[in-house]
C-alpha cells in the first residue's frame, strides 16, 4: 500500500501498466475522465444543505472518498502524461495566489482579486 504521493503515483503507473492502458491515457481523456470523476464528487452532495454537506455519515464519506480517489488518481496520471510535477505546481500557484490574495485585502472575504483591487 502506498503511503506517499511518489509510492502512490509508481502504484497508479505499474497498474495502468500491467493493463496496457497508457495507449487510452492521453491528457484529454484522463481530463474528460477526472471531470466525470469530479460530478460524481458533487453528486453526492446536490440536494443536501450547506449543514447536512458539514456533517456526512460513514457510508456517504466512503462514497465521496471513493469518488475523491478517482479524481485524485486521474489528475495524478495526467500530470504524469504531462510531465508535471504537482507538487511544485501547486507550491508555484498557492505563491501566485498570495500575491493575488494579500491576507490584508482579502481576509474574510471571498471575493475574486479582481473585485477588491
Amino acid at each position: 500500500m502506498a503511503d506517499s504521493i511518489d509510492a502512490l503515483r509508481t502504484r497508479v503507473n505499474n497498474f495502468v501498466e500491467e493493463r496496457e492502458w497508457a495507449q487510452f491515457h492521453s491528457p484529454k481523456n484522463l481530463a474528460m475522465a477526472m471531470i466525470v470523476e469530479a460530478a460524481e464528487v458533487v453528486e453526492h452532495f446536490q440536494w443536501m444543505t450547506e449543514a447536512d454537506s458539514r456533517q456526512l455519515d460513514q457510508a456517504t464519506k466512503e462514497k465521496v472518498g471513493h469518488e475523491l480517489a478517482d479524481t485524485f488518481v486521474y489528475l495524478m496520471r495526467i500530470a504524469e502524461v504531462c510531465g508535471i510535477d504537482l507538487i511544485a505546481a501547486a507550491n508555484a500557484k498557492i505563491d501566485l495566489n498570495a500575491q493575488k490574495y494579500p491576507v490584508d485585502k482579502c481576509k474574510g472575504s471571498n471575493a475574486k482579486y479582481t473585485e477588491y483591487q
